[in-house]
């Protein structure tokens, strides 16, 4: 037993950190505040031909042009009715990939940034059947609540991010 709880708490050492918290539906989400480049409000996307059925397409961002994507739909949620809290958070991801890359992720709504320590972190759960766990990186219990810890960088499969990065402009 004691082995087991060592294995555990050694799980969130290397997780421990802050988190920009977002809502998707009821689910509380955090993704490592070093992904994150800004937060904007939604705006009008141009959509890309040949994208996965989650990208909702590309905006111009202050002259750059970012893919965006709709993380309820990448998680096979249902649409939402009313988004008026709805934001994009713009980060860096798939340095695993190739070259960083710069894109959107609509979410409900962003709550917080949470500093989360290695105590407060477990491993995902065994759900006990087959399902996508790889961009999960650990669940976090702080302020009595359940935080999902995304792993970005696997939030995206390699061809999807070389579908992503084929779609944009060099520069």
């Amino acid at each position: 037993m004691a082995a087991v709880q060592t294995a555990r708490a050694g799980a969130g050492d290397g997780l421990a950190g802050k988190y920009l918290t977002f809502r998707l539906g009821s689910g509380r989400y955090g993704v490592g505040v070093l992904h994150v480049r800004e937060i904007i409000r939604p705006t009008g996307f141009t959509p890309t031909p040949g994208m996965p059925a989650y990208m909702l397409g590309v905006i111009n961002l202050r002259g750059r042009i970012i893919p965006v994507a709709d993380l309820r739909q990448r998680f096979a949620m249902e649409a939402a009715e009313k988004l008026d809290h709805a934001c994009i958070i713009v980060v860096e991801l798939g340095a695993a990939h190739g070259p960083r890359l710069t894109m959107g992720l609509r979410v409900d709504a962003v709550d917080e940034v949470l500093n989360v320590g290695a105590d407060e972190v477990q491993e995902p759960p065994n759900f006990g059947i087959a399902c996508e766990t790889q961009h999960l990186l650990g669940m976090a219990k702080s302020k009595g609540l359940v935080t999902t810890l995304l792993d970005l960088d696997q939030l995206l499969g390699g061809e999807e991010l070389a579908a992503i990065r084929s779609s944009q402009p060099v520069g």
